[in-house]
């Protein structure tokens, strides 16, 4: 898996110096400044402490099987198009190395709905999609909505954390509808059903 994050600090060389403390208790394979510059501060191969508490579909050991790309970013402002750019390398290369399907390319707040946000609202994932890099759904829907057919369609996306099922929809919101507000409604269902047609997780969990 790829977990992409941002940072909530501002200052590349602060996010840099933290995650290199021992004492902070957290690290990340990748950062990525503002000016498309990137540092690697973890080997590929070797486990990052990014992920925290989570899941994706059958996955559960997150940082075991996943590389965490951190941008540098307060959560309150656009991803500058350097930085993009250089995300999308990135994730080619790592796509192309580690055989990374598509659907395993998420946000933090993918795997730990209800603890986390990131990156966020602002984060363009309709791009990284175009370019193949995410998932992406247009689908449009009317009428009336199957909240356990939303659940379903959930699962199979790999939203199988523990929480409310409004906790499960704000974070599918936040990927995929951030504009997304109230109850559940057609729209939500149309495009979870959409991806889970095209992109369901394995059931299996990464063991390389």
């Amino acid at each position: 898996m790829i977990v992409v994050h941002y940072t909530a600090m501002a200052e590349t060389r602060a996010v840099i110096d933290w995650l290199c403390n021992a004492e902070a208790e957290v690290s990340a394979h990748y950062v990525i400044c503002p000016e498309g510059r990137v540092w690697q501060l973890v080997d590929e191969a070797m486990r990052a402490w990014h992920a925290g508490a989570g899941r994706w579909g059958a996955l559960e050991d997150v940082n075991s099987h996943s590389i965490g790309i951190e941008l540098v970013n307060t959560g309150g402002t656009p991803f500058a198009e350097p930085q993009m750019a250089a995300l999308e390398g990135l994730l080619s290369g790592l796509k192309a190395r580690h055989g990374v399907p598509v659907e395993r390319i998420v946000g933090h707040s993918c795997i730990a709905p209800g603890r986390k946000i990131d990156p966020g609202a602002r984060f363009d994932w309709r791009r990284l999609a175009l370019r193949g890099l995410a998932v992406w759904s247009d689908a449009q829907g009317a009428g009336p909505v199957d909240a356990a057919e939303m659940a379903a369609a959930l699962a199979t996306l790999g939203y199988t954390a523990d929480v409310a099922p409004e906790v499960l929809l704000q974070a599918f919101r936040l990927r995929h509808r951030p504009w997304g507000r109230g109850a559940l409604c057609a729209a939500d269902l149309a495009r979870a059903r959409d991806l889970a047609a095209r992109y369901p997780v394995d059931a299996a969990p990464l063991l390389a």
